[in-house]
């Protein structure tokens, strides 16, 4: 058994014949987690998720509950696009017949033999996923679900032809997506589910790649997410662990600078990558094999797979009048404890031009006010403080070389700071002890000789 901590309560995750299982150590923790996850909920709501999943997921032992999880999302009013894959299942279809699916520079090929089994497969584990959703037994959690699923023609293929001398036959490409007729589906409070199955104008039926069936969907639908469900980006646990954020662009670095990685996880950066540039803001990566991990991931703000974004999860920039709430929750604690001056809401509001705030998913997690005295040249540091959850990681240091680069950009070449308590962090950051003569006159007259507070100096 581990126990792992997390922002909001204890994970004891024990493994039972392969089956990972989540469990808090008390409910009053189930019930802050709850509290915790209701910003999610707000934001998730009317939004649009397109959430693939591997042929192996289906397989796992724990697959009815994720099922679960996705009818709790449609619950939630996420309007919701499954992409089922059926590789394994092919396969076995394929090999009850003695047949085997040729697969030339990681390309299946689909010929006249195997087009049967395919078809066959793909429609017993549709079949098998809409048996799932439509649960609604006592005492389990479907109970009163009533979700209707919506299936059909929604994906135009055309074949990949002939490619470096390979007669791909059967399998084929997305070619269109009909965009209308699915969202009439999810206006309807339907769940829309694909298959890895394309048909053309011309009544021919194409085996298709499900993660390329969820990306273009994804994208032509603009869904605020794209999920992929399947082997790796675990970071704790993966072979290949991923980091838990990434941009677009950092993704791109990471697959030529790590020739190694498996073709899955491979496949699912590259698919995050062209979505990210294509207009879907998120990308999320996560391992088949945890249960509980869709949850986790949509209603935490570390989640717990990796985030492919357009654009940077974490962003250190000046504050704004929308800011003061998250600043007051972030630094009253400390000021319950006298570490720092106490400041109301209108002061807050007065100065907030002063504040840099380190902003993570929406939530202010840091905070620093520069108050500048041109005269002497130099600058007041306060109020630097971070949010419990991500001390001892480096961001308070980054949030201090962002005071010092605003420093110099407005001509300063020095900054000091007054502190009761953490004086060595900001020794080993470079400021040295100074008297009280050292400060700014009008800093000087204001100084609280009942605090005590020491002096210290930094050159820039």
């Amino acid at each position: 058994m581990l126990i792992a901590e997390t922002r909001t309560h204890l994970l004891f995750i024990s493994v039972d014949r392969g089956k990972t299982i989540l469990s808090t150590d008390r409910p009053l923790h189930e019930v802050h987690w709850f509290r915790s996850a209701a910003p999610y909920i707000h934001a998730h709501r009317n939004r649009t998720f397109t959430i693939a999943f591997t042929g192996e997921a289906i397989q796992e032992p724990s697959f009815p509950n994720l099922i679960h999880d996705i009818a709790l999302l449609g619950s939630l009013g996420i309007q919701l696009v499954l992409v089922h894959g059926a590789r394994p299942q092919i396969e076995a279809a394929l090999a009850q017949r003695r047949l085997k699916l040729r697969y030339v520079r990681g390309l299946r090929v689909t010929d006249n033999a195997a087009l049967p089994c395919v078809k066959e497969a793909v429609g017993a584990v549709r079949l098998e996923i809409e048996a799932l959703l439509s649960m609604g037994l006592p005492n389990s959690p479907m109970a009163g679900a009533r979700v209707r699923v919506a299936s059909g023609n929604f994906i135009t293929a055309r074949p990949l032809g002939v490619r470096e001398g390979i007669d791909y036959r059967h399998t084929g490409e997305v070619r269109k997506v009909d965009v209308e007729a699915i969202r009439q589906r999810l206006n309807n409070n339907a769940i829309v589910l694909l298959s890895p199955l394309g048909y053309s104008p011309t009544g021919e039926v194409f085996n298709l790649s499900a993660e390329d069936v969820a990306t273009a969907s994804a994208i032509a639908l603009g869904a605020d997410k794209l999920i992929f469900i399947g082997t790796g980006g675990l970071p704790a646990t993966a072979p290949f662990p991923l980091p838990r954020e990434l941009t677009a662009s950092e993704a791109k670095k990471l697959l030529e600078s790590t020739p190694g990685l498996p073709p899955e996880l491979a496949g699912h950066l590259q698919s995050a990558i062209h979505a990210c540039r294509l207009r879907v803001p998120r990308v999320h990566i996560i391992d088949q094999h945890l249960d509980g991990a869709l949850l986790m991931e949509l209603f935490s703000r570390d989640g717990i797979g990796t985030l492919v974004t357009a654009m940077a999860f974490e962003d250190t920039r000046r504050a704004a009048i929308e800011d003061v709430g998250g600043i007051l929750e972030l630094i009253a604690p400390l000021e319950e404890k006298d570490l720092l001056v106490r400041r109301s809401r209108e002061r807050l509001e007065m100065e907030i031009h002063h504040f840099t705030v380190m902003e993570r998913d929406g939530t202010v997690i840091g905070c620093a006010a520069l108050y500048p005295f041109p005269e002497e040249k130099m600058g007041e540091l306060a109020c630097l403080v971070i949010h419990p959850d991500y001390r001892q990681s480096g961001r308070a240091t980054a949030l201090l070389s962002s005071i010092e680069k605003g420093a110099k950009q407005r001509g300063l070449n020095r900054l000091c700071v007054l502190t009761t308590q953490t004086a060595h962090w900001f020794q080993e950051r470079g400021f040295e002890p100074a008297d009280l003569a050292a400060l700014p006159e009008n800093k000087r007259v204001l100084y609280n000789y009942q605090r005590n507070s020491k002096v210290f100096i930094k050159y820039l």
